[in-house]
């Protein structure tokens, strides 16, 4: 059995009646003879009917329905384990048929039998007659039996067309985790190739400074292995993170970059998505300061209502000076895959020059998104 319920037996599936199907048919047959037998007490039309008379209509009335609410329940049981939705359907439209006018031929005799038996304790002993198999209390059967029928179709139809909308989501969410994999593993390398040409170009000039980027980088990139199986993280520890890249970026500038952090205390426990900042804060350095050869970063954070915005300013060359970048590319189709399209990262020219990268996320902190 499935979370959805479904039973397979071997190439056939169905599913099963639960507790509150049974109940629900009980309730359901037992409403219906309690109704009946209030109009045979009731009706107009046969007055002068002795009690004893009217009792007998009356029980027979019962029983027909606790004979279809006994034979409800198989019914149910067939519509789903020969579904006419699958499979041969016309094989099993026929079959369903076949076995209704058996049942209503059956219902038919057994009610004739039972009437008969009742009314005989009631009145005086008459010649039995033969059951009609083709008359209309055949046809008030086979009536009953195709409503039944029809119900059970109706339900298995249901429960098949749920289970499909459940599989379908649990897809389109194994989809977009999939998604957001092959995003950060694109990031990762891209991120190790950058930062190794940065250490490559101090080796021979600063060997102090290249020890101390190799160690800096593999504290990020133990990190990163930890750390990235979580889509979201709270701020803090995202600019936890940030630091630690700042600190690798500042031994390759030999000083002349300055970050400056401006984070709103009611935003450090916001959730954002894991590794944001680092590639925004990496295209603000290659695209912008990195081109004049160092520069001032400031990175703040602010909410509005239910919106975070965290904003990454450079006094590089502005927003011409240089295409999004790979991880930029990246960043924006993550926020659209986690959050949706109305949220990603606007490039705009700073206030006073250079490029302002806004990140516009949902505030939210409690437990990561599944």
């Amino acid at each position: 059995m499935n979370d959805s319920g479904l039973i397979s037996h071997g190439r056939r599936e169905h599913y099963p009646l639960r507790r509150t199907d049974v109940f629900a048919v009980l309730a359901f047959w037992t409403l219906m003879a309690m109704i009946s037998a209030a109009g045979r007490e009731l009706d107009p039309r046969v007055p002068g009917l002795s009690n004893r008379l009217t009792s007998a209509v009356v029980n027979a009335t019962y029983v027909e329905y606790a004979l279809w609410a006994v034979l409800t329940l198989p019914i149910l049981w067939l519509t789903s384990r020969y579904s006419i939705e699958r499979g041969q359907r016309v094989g099993r439209v026929l079959l369903l048929a076949v076995l209704g006018v058996a049942i209503a031929m059956l219902m038919d005799v057994i009610m004739a039998e039972v009437r008969q038996t009742l009314l005989e304790q009631v009145s005086r002993p008459r010649r039995r007659l033969p059951p009609q198999l083709l008359g209309l209390g055949m046809i008030d059967d086979l009536t009953v039996y195709l409503a039944v029928a029809g119900a059970g179709v109706a339900r298995d139809y249901f429960l098949r067309f749920r289970a499909r909308q459940e599989e379908t989501a649990i897809l389109q969410a194994q989809l977009a985790q999939a998604r957001l994999d092959v995003l950060r593993a694109q990031l990762n390398p891209h991120f190790l190739f950058n930062t190794l040409n940065a250490i490559s170009a101090l080796v021979e000039r600063d060997p102090r400074g290249t020890r101390r980027m190799i160690a800096r980088l593999s504290d990020l990139l133990r990190y990163t292995l930890e750390e990235s199986t979580e889509a979201e993280v709270p701020l803090r520890r995202e600019i936890d993170l940030l630091e630690e890249y700042v600190e690798l970026m500042q031994i390759r500038f030999q000083g002349k970059l300055t970050v400056t952090l401006a984070v709103s205390d009611d935003t450090r426990d916001a959730l954002v998505p894991n590794l944001i900042l680092q590639p925004i804060v990496e295209n603000a350095i290659k695209h912008g300061v990195g081109r004049l050869g160092g520069g001032v970063i400031a990175v703040a954070s602010a909410r509005a209502g239910d919106t975070l915005e965290l904003v990454v300013r450079d006094s590089g060359i502005g927003p011409g000076g240089g295409p999004d970048g790979v991880g930029l590319r990246n960043t924006n189709a993550r926020l659209a895959q986690l959050y949706g399209p109305q949220y990603g990262v606007l490039l705009r020219p700073g206030p006073s020059g250079g490029t302002e990268a806004v990140v516009t996320l949902p505030y939210r902190t409690e437990g990561p998104r599944t």
